[in-house]
């Protein structure tokens, strides 16, 4: 703004990007992921032959075979998994990763988390996959209640981080998250 350069901000910012520095990164470590998921062994080395032999310019892009929603396997097939409580010095529990983010919303904005079918968090979500809402949200905002011997989805969008976890995570793709109105959220003033 400064520079008077508003009017053409947006238009300009691809080709900005195209001729960044960050661009140049993201596209060398492009095929990261894709070789991990093939396996420690294999995908270990696949990323050592395209980043220090190559330098990660190569004439190849592996291209991801599924969305990752799709990969949640149901609860009945996994190992619940029994993490130790937050010790307070080096780890901690997550409504006190929220407070450190400065989270703020309006109180009376409209919500940016919704459900496109109220009973999908219950009847599949909850009975196939044990609720993985509550689990892979980091801020906590979704969490099963009992209410008179009733399941049901409490969503605590006033914690919400906006990392979008819950739009790409949930495997019937039911939440519906849009970017909150007013410009609240998380507040990192150091960053």
């Amino acid at each position: 703004m400064q520079a008077g350069r508003h009017n053409d901000e947006l238009a300009a910012y691809p080709e900005s990007f195209r001729t960044s520095w960050l661009h140049t990164e993201l596209y060398r470590a492009r095929n990261f992921k894709q070789w991990m998921s093939k396996g420690l062994y294999l995908g270990t080395l696949m990323v050592g032959i395209e980043q220090k032999l190559l330098g990660g310019n190569v004439p190849w892009t592996l291209h991801h075979q599924h969305w990752d929603h799709e990969m949640l396997r149901p609860a009945s097939q996994c190992k619940p998994i029994e993490y130790p409580k937050p010790d307070g010095k080096l780890t901690f529990d997550r409504l006190s990763s929220v407070f450190i983010s400065n989270t703020n919303h309006e109180e009376n904005q409209p919500a940016h988390l919704t459900l496109k079918d109220a009973s999908v968090p219950i009847k599949v979500n909850l009975q196939t996959y044990a609720g993985p809402e509550a689990r892979f949200c980091p801020a906590g905002v979704y969490e099963f209640i009992k209410e008179e011997n009733e399941d049901r989805l409490q969503i605590n969008a006033q914690n919400c981080v906006h990392c979008k976890t819950c739009d790409i995570k949930d495997p019937t793709q039911n939440i519906v998250w849009v970017t909150p109105e007013g410009g609240g959220g998380p507040n990192y003033p150091s960053m």
